[in-house]
C-alpha cells in the first residue's frame, strides 16, 4: 500500500494540532513526512517550546519519545509509531547499577555531579536530577562537564564511555584523570588511587553503530582517498575520533558537510541512513562518503507504513507515558541541560 499520500492527507487534516517528529537517523521515506529533522538536542528543544500541538509523533527510539514526553504540556500527548524501537546502550545502565556505583563515587569523596548522556532512560534521568547532575548530548557534553567543573565537582558519566572519553580529550583532561566503571559482574571498577586522581569518571557503555568506526578504516580511506576530510560522531572510540580530521554531534556534520568547499570529499563515520541523505541533498556539490555501512536497527523500525498506522488509528499502546515520580526529577536534568545551552 502507498502510504506517503494518505499520510500528507492526515498531515492537511489535523494542521498545527499534529506535530511529526524525526531524528537524522531515520529513512528518507519517513524523514519526508516530518515537520522537523534534528538531533537530540534539536528535538528536545522543539518538545519544550511546542505548545499548539495535540498530539506529538517521534519518529526515533524509545528514550528520545520519553524526553519529549516529560517536556510537554499535561494536554499533549507523545506517541511512536514501534514503541519497541529501543538503545542498547540506554540499556547498559540500569538503575541499580547506577546508584551502587554512585553510592561507591561518593564513600571516596562528595564531590562528583552526575552527567547523563539523554540516550539513557528516565529512570537514570531521574536519579540524575535527584542528585543535582545534568543530561546533555554529543552536541553540549563540553559545555555541560565545564559546568561540573565550575562547580569544583568530578564528573560521573554514563552510560556511553566513548562520548565521555572524547570530551575529556576535548577539554584537556589527561588520560591518569578519567578512569572507566565496568558494572558488569567481574567488570574492572577504579580503585582508590585512581578515583582521587580523576576528574572524570565514565561508564562502560557504548553505541554498537558507531563502535563499527575504527582506526583502520580511517587508514584505508586516507590510502584511497587523500584529499578527503574525515568526519566522525564522538561515540566512535577515542583512537578513531583522534585519527578523524573532525568530530562531532549530528547538527555537527550537518554544518561540516555544508559548510565543505565546492568539488569536496567528505566522509562521515556515523549511521548509514543519516550519510545517505547527506550525499543525496549535497550531490553535485560535494562528495559524501560513508566511512562503513553501519545502521542502527531500532531507528530503522520506523516505516511510512506503521506511521500511517499510528495516524489512522491512535492506538493507546503507541502512547509514550513516563510516571510523574520518575518525570519530575528527570525534567530536572533536562531543563539543565536546556538551560546549559
Amino acid at each position: 500500500m502507498e502510504a506517503g499520500k494518505p499520510i500528507e492527507d492526515i498531515r492537511r487534516e489535523w494542521g498545527r494540532r499534529l506535530l511529526i517528529l524525526a531524528h537524522h537517523y531515520q529513512r528518507p521515506s519517513v524523514v519526508a513526512h516530518a515537520d522537523a529533522i534534528g538531533d537530540s538536542l534539536e528535538l528536545a528543544r522543539l518538545a519544550a517550546r511546542e505548545k499548539e500541538a495535540e498530539r506529538i509523533v517521534f519518529c526515533g527510539v524509545h528514550f528520545m519519545a520519553e524526553t519529549a514526553e516529560m517536556l510537554t504540556a499535561e494536554d499533549q500527548t507523545v506517541y511512536m509509531p514501534d514503541v519497541r524501537a529501543g538503545c542498547p546502550m540506554a540499556d547498559m545502565a540500569t538503575e541499580e547499577q547506577v546508584r551502587v556505583a554512585w553510592s561507591a563515587l561518593c564513600e571516596q569523596g562528595g564531590d562528583w555531579l552526575p552527567v547523563v548522556y539523554v540516550n539513557s532512560s528516565a529512570a537514570i534521568k531521574a536519579f540524575c536530577g535527584e542528585a543535582g547532575g545534568s543530561a546533555c548530548t554529543s552536541s553540549n557534553a563540553a559545555k555541560v562537564f565545564e559546568w561540573v567543573f565550575g562547580q569544583g565537582k568530578r564528573v560521573f558519566f554514563l552510560p556511553d564511555e566513548h562520548l565521555g572519553v572524547n570530551t575529556a580529550a576535548d577539554l584537556g583532561i589527561p588520560d591518569g584523570a578519567v578512569a572507566v566503571y565496568d558494572p558488569e559482574p567481574g567488570g574492572t571498577r577504579p580503585g582508590r588511587a585512581a578515583l582521587r586522581a580523576a576528574r572524570v569518571v565514565v561508564w562502560k557503555g557504548y553505541c554498537h553503530v558507531h563502535t563499527s568506526f575504527g582506526i583502520d578504516q580511517i587508514r584505508a580511506v586516507r590510502e584511497r582517498l587523500p584529499e578527503a576530510k574525515i568526519i566522525v560522531h564522538p561515540e566512535v572510540p577515542r583512537e578513531a575520533a583522534r585519527a578523524a580530521d573532525a568530530h562531532g554531534s549530528t547538527a555537527q556534520i550537518v554544518r561540516y558537510v555544508k559548510d565543505a568547499p565546492r568539488g569536496s570529499t567528505i566522509v562521515i563515520g556515523t549511521e548509514l541512513h543519516f550519510v545517505s541523505r547527506l550525499a543525496d541533498e549535497h550531490a553535485g556539490r560535494v562528495a559524501v562518503r560513508a566511512l562503513a555501512q553501519s545502521v542502527c536497527g531500532n531507528m530503522a523500525r520506523t516505516t511510512e507504513q506503521n506511521l500511517l498506522a499510528l495516524l489512522q488509528s491512535w492506538p493507546d499502546e503507541n502512547i509514550v507515558r513516563v510516571r510523574e515520580q520518575t518525570a519530575r526529577p528527570a525534567r530536572a536534568c533536562l531543563e539543565r541541560m536546556l538551560e546549559l545551552g
